[in-house]
Parts: structure tokens; sequence; C-alpha cells
């Protein structure tokens, strides 16, 4: 007779193997309609001055605007040309752009990394301060600093233009908040043992550790420079930026956006040269910053 305790046991329940957390989940439908909706909606306004660009001025008159480009757009390019000094400008934003940019990714990071690792009497209040005039509207400063370059008759010339913006409040902070996470205080102090003096240890640790947000810090600020009006027009009207140049043709009594237009696109086309060469660069730089935090 065979032995109950030798008979044949139920079949375990079969565990299900834990989900490895290595395994990478594919996007669906929805995240690649909602990225094509942002694609579209970011592209559309630069899309639209290429269509009115390149068109004749009839296209307003007719009852809907056309959705292709026409065959004017080196036309209205020539007519850029003829109106304002564009290569002049060009440069002019060029240089006034590209000084902006370095000195304030070199002064922000410099006064970054000291907010973020040195010991200092008054730290923290100076800290305050700085992010206190984040507050203060920059209209508000205007009237002082034109009256300053005035003063030092400045007016009329490229430097009245970059000196007030050589270093930003929003910088220092930017490059502080990065700093003070991305660089470990045990990395200072070893690079302090081996005989690395205070300005050694900013350029072998600080500035490695600090690419990535500068980076992104040069891009921003430069786009910013590249586009501002307000104050390069009211300090240095006769040796304009080329947004203030472009600004002469709606300065007649009859505008014609379409050369508006092709104008607005021409001065579009650095920075998304700037785009297309730094974003390699710029992303590979953020993702190094990730994977060493």
């Amino acid at each position: 007779m065979a032995n109950p305790s030798l008979a044949a046991a139920p079949p375990r329940p079969r565990r299900k193997r834990p989900r490895s957390f290595t395994t990478e989940r594919r996007p669906g439908f929805l995240v690649y309609g909602i990225l094509l909706v942002f694609f579209l909606g970011s592209t559309y306004p630069l899309w639209y001055s290429l269509v009115i660009g390149s068109s004749d001025p009839g296209v307003f008159a007719s009852a809907w605007p056309p959705l292709l480009p026409g065959g004017q757009f080196w036309h209205n390019v020539a007519e850029v040309f003829n109106t304002v000094d564009f290569w002049a400008a060009l440069g002019n934003s060029l240089v006034v752009s590209s000084v902006i940019t370095l000195s304030v990714v070199s002064f922000s990071t410099l006064a970054g990394y000291a907010f973020a690792k040195l010991r200092f009497r008054g730290r923290e209040g100076l800290l305050v301060f700085v992010i206190a005039t984040l507050a203060v509207p920059t209209q508000l400063g205007i009237i002082p600093l034109f009256m300053m370059m005035k003063e030092f008759g400045w007016t009329g010339s490229l430097g009245a233009i970059m000196i007030p913006t050589l270093v930003t409040a929003f910088g220092v902070f930017f490059m502080r908040q990065y700093l003070v996470d991305n660089i470990p205080d045990e990395l200072i102090e070893a690079a302090r043992v081996d005989g690395a003096s205070m300005i050694g240890t900013f350029w072998h640790v600080g500035v490695p550790a600090a690419r990535p947000a500068m980076a992104i810090l040069s891009l921003f600020t430069f786009m910013t420079a590249w586009t501002d009006y307000l104050w390069p027009m009211l300090v240095a009207p006769q040796n304009p930026t080329l947004q203030v140049a472009l600004s002469q043709l709606q300065s007649a009594r009859y505008v014609d956006y379409t050369i508006v237009m092709a104008g607005a696109l021409m001065a579009t086309i650095p920075l998304l040269v700037l785009f297309v060469v730094a974003g390699r660069q710029l992303v590979s730089g953020i993702m190094a910053g990730a994977v060493k935090g």
C-alpha cells in the first residue's frame, strides 16, 4: 500500500519574477501626441514668419492666410538690406551678445562658487541681497543707468549697452544653486590638502563640475542679450544692434509686414544656428552632470 506521505503534492504556485528596475518603458502614443502638440505650437510662429516673409503684400487681403511659403523671400530680404544697415547691426549684436555672455558666465561662476563652497563673514547677508535684487523691476533702473552712462560720456557706444549687464543676479543665484549640491566638500578639502590654492581648486574642481550649468547659462544669456531691444534703443540708437535696426522697418507711415517678417526671420537665424551647433554639447553636458550627481 502506498504511503500517503509519498503521494504527489499539489504543484506549488509559480512565483512571479520581480520586474527589473533597469527595464525601460517605451513612451506610448499619448506621450508622442503631447510632444507633437508642443512641437507644432512652438514652431508655428517661426513657420508663420517664413510664410508671410516670403509673400507679397497682397497676402493680407485674402480671406485665409496661406499655409505654404511664397516666392518673394529673397526679394523681401533685399528690401531689408536696402532699408537698414543689416550687416553692421549684425556685427554689433554679435559683439554685444558674446561679450555679455562671456562676462556673465565667468563672474557668475566665480560668485556662485564663492557663495556655495567658501566660508566668509557676511555670506548669507550678501546672498540674500543678491536674491532681493531679482525682485526689482528692470525698468526702475533704466533712468539712473542712462544718467550714469551720459555722465560718463558713454552714450552711443556699445560699451554703454554691455557694461550694466556684465553680471546678473540670476546668473549668480543659478550657479550657486547648482554648485552647492554638485561639488562635494570632501573633494575641495582633498584638493587643498594636496596643496592646491583657492584659485587652483576653483579651476580644477569647480569649473569642471560647473560646465553643464555654464552651458545652459551661456545659451540663455546669449539669447537674452541678442533679443534685447529697450536698453540698446535708449542708450545707443546711433550704433544700433540688430533688433534696434530692424525696428526702422516699421518707422514709415505705411508698414509692409512682409518685409518686417523677413527681417525678423533673418534675425532669428543666428539663434537657430547656435541651437543646432551647441545643442548636442548642451544635452551631453546636462546628462554628464546628472550622472555625476
